[in-house]
């Protein structure tokens, strides 16, 4: 099955992670990048694995770079494995992979993630399951709130095997690029009707309450304080994120008053 899967890889300034990714890869004939743009050592390693073809293109949104990745980009093999430039497979995902037998009505496969802080293994996160590995003939992409969706038409399945999730960049890049999530998540949780909302969106809904939520959540029910500092680290992040998320509801929330204001003054 390895011989039928070409790993495709999303870059901008991965230079901490791309070479771990990479050295997991050694199996592929083709691997494919798209690069936003980098400016750090990120190419220079990339091309240090032979099989590497790098395109670049401006970034606009993650289902568009998805989009251009999987269909652009001449994969000759019917499988994709769509890689964020922090994952890193395990030698039970590779063993998996190579003897996977699909039948036709098979197009996809997800899998669950172990998140690394600093390289250490957490016993829980909250990063869902992802499709990973599909037809790309048959999948497409959409954006949804600050993520993206790969939609396959036909059955998904679950690998047994988990990826690594080990971001190591800098904190400043994961602060930045949690405003830019969170300001898109914000609108999406503003207009979604609760009724179509999963728990967790009802609670965001709330406004202030889901970043005290988080804490409690992370820490007890997904026993991370057992976890040490890493733990620790990982609750926080989650904690900053539901308070930007927090921040942009009640912003919005105030624009939208002075805009009333503005055009109804008397009845204010």
């Amino acid at each position: 099955m390895l011989e039928k899967i070409t790993p495709v890889i999303l870059t901008f300034n991965e230079a901490p992670n791309i070479g771990r990714t990479l050295g997991k890869l050694a199996w592929a004939r083709d691997i494919v990048i798209v690069d936003s743009g980098s400016t750090d050592a990120t190419l220079a390693i990339a091309r240090e694995c032979p099989q590497v073809r790098v395109f670049q293109r401006s970034f606009d949104t993650h289902a568009a770079q998805w989009t251009y990745a999987i269909t652009q980009t001449g994969i000759a093999t019917e499988w994709v494995l769509a890689l964020d430039a922090d994952y890193t497979l395990t030698p039970a995902v590779i063993e998996e992979l190579s003897t996977l037998q699909p039948s036709s009505r098979i197009s996809g496969f997800r899998a669950g993630f172990i998140y690394c802080v600093g390289g250490k293994p957490l016993r829980s996160a909250l990063y869902p399951p992802v499709t990973v590995l599909f037809r790309h003939a048959r999948a497409s992409y959409r954006q949804d709130g600050h993520t993206h969706r790969v939609e396959v038409g036909g059955d998904v399945e679950q690998l047994g095997s988990s990826l690594l999730h080990d971001d190591r960049k800098p904190w400043t890049r994961w602060i930045v690029a949690q405003c830019r999530y969170m300001r898109l998540e914000a609108e999406k949780v503003r207009n979604a009707r609760v009724p179509c909302l999963n728990w967790p969106g009802r609670i965001r809904k709330l406004r202030i309450v889901a970043p005290g939520v988080m804490i409690l959540y992370c820490l007890f029910a997904r026993g991370l304080i057992l976890d040490g500092r890493a733990g620790m680290l990982y609750t926080l992040q989650r904690t900053l994120a539901e308070a930007l998320l927090s921040f942009y509801l009640l912003k919005g929330d105030l624009s939208i008053v002075q805009r009333i204001r503005k055009r109804h003054p008397l009845e204010m």
